[in-house]
């Protein structure tokens, strides 16, 4: 983890967009866990989830640093650099909701779900 905090693609004003993965909410997909984008908010699957919508967001939008979207968790990761990075507190909420399952959400995740992770 870079012990510098990372100021360069976050917005600490930047709300979420939502309780889940936007793509996936859209298309009645399904993910393993939540990545927040530090810049601008979008919520997105992580890489473990079929479609991937957070990397794939990073990619499209050039905005190089996420944060976990799961309870407890607060750090965060930098494509740039591949890194852990510090950063500064994000707008609330900080996580999905308590109660939504993992892997969500609740309803769509196939219950092979775990042959279809990368």
């Amino acid at each position: 983890m870079s012990d510098e905090p990372s100021t360069t693609g976050i917005d600490p004003s930047a709300a979420p967009s939502g309780p889940g993965c936007v793509e996936c909410l859209e298309t009645d997909g399904w993910w393993v866990h939540l990545r927040r984008c530090a810049q601008c908010g979008h919520v997105g699957c992580c890489d473990s989830s079929p479609s991937q919508h957070a990397s794939a967001h990073v990619r499209a939008s050039g905005h190089p640093v996420v944060q976990s979207y799961e309870p407890g968790e607060n750090w965060m990761y930098d494509y740039r650099t591949e890194e852990f990075v510090r950063g500064p507190k994000l707008a609330e909420p900080t996580s999905r909701p308590d109660d939504q399952p993992v892997p969500g959400p609740q309803g769509r995740v196939p219950d092979d779900w775990r042959d279809h992770i990368h």
